[in-house]
């Protein structure tokens, strides 16, 4: 064989697995809290017991990216051992991501994360703002056809209690190239703590991926679940 055919054909190869690679990376990456070096993503949360979340961050690096963040969630109120009422909290703040860590195995992807938050809470029965921070870690594992996550997400203040952890598996119904929409079955499990008990809930999810843009809708006994994120 030729000098020339052969570099034609390794030079196609080559095309043909940083194609493959940067295919990988667009539908992996987009089920994490970052985008790459140099970019923005912004995100949205609706649940459905009436949490409300929206961040916007900037990769300052390939593994940390400063933002901000909005919250608005209910915390409800014993009295006389009962759920007899719910305060509406509200939340402004500055959020750091870290990559802690990347295991790029043959066929997967696998990240340890990062995020805390730092900023001020108000709400029914406050007199005033009051300081909160939040350390929050997650984990996730992606193949193509495969993905679960798991996270923990506590919030402390004065008089703030409200932690949640959730679980996350799913698979894609099929393979797609990078400019088509690739639909994803996902189910979660969450539960939210506060002060006044825990709530549970179990939500199936249907999550689209087109590109830069990562959309889930799902429902359950408490209602509809919106997910948005957006890296450009």
């Amino acid at each position: 064989m030729s000098k020339p055919v052969l570099s034609g054909r390794l030079q196609r190869l080559g095309a043909a697995a940083v194609s493959g690679l940067t295919l990988f990376a667009s539908t992996a990456a987009l089920a994490l809290p970052m985008a790459s070096e140099g970019s923005f993503m912004a995100m949205v949360d609706l649940h459905s017991a009436g949490e409300r979340d929206a961040a916007v961050n900037y990769a300052v690096t390939g593994r940390d990216a400063l933002g901000v963040m909005a919250a608005r969630w209910h915390e409800p109120v014993l009295h006389a051992g009962v759920h007899a009422r719910k305060h509406e909290r509200e939340s402004v703040g500055l959020t750091y991501t870290r990559l802690v860590h990347r295991w790029n195995l043959p066929h997967a992807q696998a990240n340890l994360w990062f995020v805390g938050t730092v900023g001020q809470a108000r709400g029914h029965g406050w007199a005033g703002s009051r300081g909160f921070w939040s350390p929050a870690v997650m984990a996730d594992y992606e193949t193509t056809r495969l993905y679960a996550g798991a996270g923990v997400e506590p919030k402390r203040g004065s008089g703030l209690r409200h932690d949640t952890a959730w679980v996350r598996a799913g698979f894609s119904f099929y393979e797609v190239d990078y400019e088509q929409v690739q639909p994803w079955f996902i189910v979660e499990s969450r539960r939210t703590r506060t002060t006044a008990g825990s709530r549970d809930e179990v939500t199936p999810l249907l999550r689209l991926i087109h590109r830069g843009v990562f959309v889930e809708l799902g429902r359950n006994r408490e209602g509809t679940q919106f997910n948005l994120m957006w890296a450009y």
